[in-house]
């Protein structure tokens, strides 16, 4: 993880931690712990965030979040 993704995750965890409802910033971290191939962190912001905001953009997120884990391409496993 390089310097910068490390700085943005301790300003997000420290915003998270004045503002737990903050759903915004989960939904941030969520998308920085995604994107550095932390996947079960990324659930669990998107889900703190649903549960703030159940219609909200977290419920897309994880909708997306898990077509791209449940994706299987059978091609792959039987050439």
């Amino acid at each position: 993880m390089d310097e910068e993704s490390k700085k943005r995750l301790r300003e997000l965890d420290t915003r998270i931690t004045g503002n737990p409802s903050d759903e915004d910033a989960l939904i941030e971290r969520g998308r920085l712990h995604w994107a550095l191939g932390h996947r079960s962190a990324a659930i669990n912001d998107y889900l703190a965030a649903r549960r703030l905001n159940p219609e909200g953009r977290a419920e897309a997120l994880l909708k997306a979040t898990y077509d791209i884990l449940d994706f299987y391409n059978k091609d792959l496993y039987n050439p």
